[in-house]
């Protein structure tokens, strides 16, 4: 592989994770803020490495018989596109010859972040896991991904939204995997999670810019397919699934929900909902994937 496209530090690393092999653990926990990453590691009973280069700090050690790596990513599919793919390249390409190796290593992601939710019977500070994510962000278009792109979701999304089907990036779909859901079952609601290329706009919310499509929460929140609905909106999820399936990983998104946008409510309390998402996520991946 190229210079110009597997990008390497002096030191050997990856280029904006600056991550070698060894520093990498079996299950890559994943966070948004960077400030989130201590919050996750103090409960390991050991750390090995601390690593930053730009937002991307990461800490990997143990957590009882679980060796982890804790890593934020910043917001958006743009940088879950850099978090997943050098992970991945760390861990599945010789660095020093550029050849993929020929037993390529399955990584466990998973994703603790925050969400807002569509349904009023999900109030603030719940927890969920995502069965599937909803792309709305146009990532996987940038891949060869036809299960993803063609999903039959897709077509019955198109139908339920009719003549406002007017989607500036052509939405995907990937599924979560379903031992990891099987997990993170008790103490989770579970469905589908839409994720948006933008906080504001692409979320429906709307300040001084006007929005495109004034009822596009409405048709979210009354979609659903084989039973399931479309519970939260956030920003990385569908991103980290559908890369995650196309190279072979296993991935999950949890989180917490801090903003439900049928009630209007937000949660008085964050800090408090996203310890009790970490500690929650770490007593079950302690016990064993």
């Amino acid at each position: 592989m190229k210079p110009s496209e597997l990008i390497l530090n002096p030191d050997g690393s990856i280029y904006h994770l600056h991550l070698l092999p060894e520093q990498i653990a079996p299950v890559v926990i994943t966070v948004g803020d960077p400030d989130r990453v201590p919050m996750v590691s103090r409960y390991f009973d050991t750390i090995e490495y601390r690593l930053q280069k730009r937002e991307f700090v990461t800490h990997t050690g143990r957590l009882g018989k679980q060796r982890l790596s804790v890593i934020s990513s910043g917001i958006g599919p743009d940088n879950i596109d850099i978090v997943v793919n050098e992970l991945d390249a760390a861990v599945n390409i010789d660095l020093t010859t550029r050849l993929p190796k020929s037993d390529p290593i399955s990584l466990s992601i998973i994703r603790l972040g925050t969400a807002g939710c569509l349904h009023a019977d999900v109030p603030v500070d719940s927890l969920v896991a995502s069965t599937g994510g909803l792309g709305l962000d146009g990532l996987l278009q940038f891949y060869k991904a036809p299960e993803q792109q063609n999903h039959s979701l897709l077509a019955a999304l198109r139908e339920h939204f009719g003549e406002d089907w007017d989607f500036p990036l052509a939405p995907y779909f990937s599924e979560g995997d379903a031992a990891l859901l099987d997990v993170f079952k008790e103490g989770f609601h579970q469905g589908i999670t839409a994720t948006n290329p933008g906080f504001y706009g692409p979320q429906g919310r709307q300040l001084r810019a006007a929005v495109r499509l004034p009822n596009y929460l409405d048709y979210l929140q009354s979609f659903a397919f084989d039973g399931r609905k479309i519970l939260n909106l956030e920003m990385e999820t569908a991103a980290i699934y559908g890369l995650s399936r196309l190279l072979g990983h296993r991935a999950i998104s949890l989180s917490v929900i801090l903003a439900n946008r049928a009630s209007g409510t937000f949660s008085s309390n964050p800090e408090k909902g996203v310890s009790k998402l970490i500690e929650t996520a770490l007593d079950k991946i302690s016990s064993g994937l």
